[in-house]
């Protein structure tokens, strides 16, 4: 069977995370891609990026400049959360596949519009959450989905990490507008993602959300009680007020537990399987991580889109698997500003979280220790 074609592929946006992660993502599929093009509303940025990537890659200062002209395969997008509505349709209504950073989107409301770009267009718009993709989480997630570790019964996320003033200092950090809430939206959205990949749908959220150090409008730590679909009871911890920075997701199985512990990103070694006394010696041998150590890492979600690509169908983290993770940050939102349990499929139109993370709730608290 003949190779597919390589992919042209455009970048939006030249920050770190572009500049490092989906650089050395595209570089390590150059077999499969190729750069033809880059954005970025600073000249200097743009210049220095280019320069950096190498290659005749076209520069451009305006997206839809960008997207006439080249007409890419493919669109690597890692602005500002503000931005990436906008620009993910854009990209779409001219034909491009999208691999976004998180948050896809500020609300429900911004994420069906994509949706409704997708099915108008026939493109798919995938969102960046690489944990998914390292083996170690991929052997953890057919382990539990098999019945092979028993029922799940207890579960704990936890995203504890630390940021100072000088992190809020970045004009578009911790507003509404510009990032859609604090570290329920931009920090642990990674680990209850990939909580949510592990155990399937949730069921009911009950939340609280403080602001407790940063002169932000948004929360600066969340927690949330979880019932998931299979009955499991979870924990979630979303804080940048840790001086210990950890992320850590631990599943109590019937007949095992599950941890994994790291911070930014995990490899096999990170994961560690725990048998209950009844267990059988060569159970637990067939628990054993893959031989394969495939970290998580933009590279690895990168390639499960490519391979998507050339099969022509939904890449995975795109459409209702992603959506269910945003819908998951606003219902914790809702639950804290309101004080009651939300359901899941209970934010719609017509309900004032689905607009807006705050839920007409802007101001919802004052701070409470400088």
């Amino acid at each position: 069977m003949p190779r597919p074609a390589r992919r042209r592929a455009a970048v939006v946006g030249t920050g770190a995370i572009v500049s490092g992660s989906h650089l050395s993502a595209l570089r390590a599929h150059a077999e499969r891609t190729e750069l033809v093009a880059t954005v970025d509303v600073d000249q200097g940025r743009l210049d220095a990026f280019r320069e950096l990537a190498g290659g005749q890659v076209a520069g451009y200062t305006s997206v839809d400049e960008m997207l006439d002209a080249v007409r890419p395969d493919l669109v690597l997008i890692g602005t500002p959360p503000s931005l990436h509505r906008e620009q993910t349709v854009a990209a779409l209504k001219a034909g491009a596949w999208v691999l976004c950073e998180k948050p896809l989107t500020l609300s429900l409301a911004e994420y069906d519009e994509i949706a409704a770009a997708e099915e108008a267009s026939g493109a798919y718009a995938s969102v960046v959450f690489q944990h998914r993709y390292g083996s170690g989480a991929v052997h953890a997630r057919e382990l539990i989905t098999s019945g092979e570790l028993g029922a799940p019964r207890v579960a704990h996320c936890q995203t504890t990490w630390h940021r100072d003033a000088a992190y809020y200092a970045v004009p578009w950090r911790g507003t509404w507008a510009s990032e859609g809430g604090g570290p329920t939206m931009g920090h642990g959205i990674h680990q209850y993602d990939l909580l949510l990949h592990l155990l399937g749908p949730w069921a009911e959220i009950r939340a609280m959300a403080a602001r407790l150090v940063h002169d932000t409008e948004s929360e600066d730590v969340s927690t949330a009680l979880v019932r998931f679909e299979n009955g499991a009871l979870a924990t979630v911890v979303n804080s940048v007020l840790s001086p210990d920075e950890v992320s850590r997701i631990r599943i109590d199985c019937a007949d095992a537990t599950v941890e994994l512990t790291h911070l930014y990103g995990h490899r096999n070694e990170d994961w560690t399987y725990t048998p209950a006394p009844h267990v059988a010696a060569d159970r637990v041998d067939a628990w054993r991580t893959p031989t394969a150590d495939v970290p998580s890492s933009h590279t690895a979600q990168l390639g499960a889109l490519l391979d998507a690509y050339d099969n022509g169908v939904r890449p995975p983290g795109s459409g209702a698997d992603a959506r269910a993770t945003l819908e998951f940050a606003a219902a914790l939102y809702k639950s804290a500003f309101t004080g009651k349990p939300v359901h899941a499929g209970e934010i719609a139109p017509g309900d004032p979280f689905y607009p807006a993370m705050h839920g007409d709730h802007p101001h919802w608290a004052p701070k409470e220790r400088a």
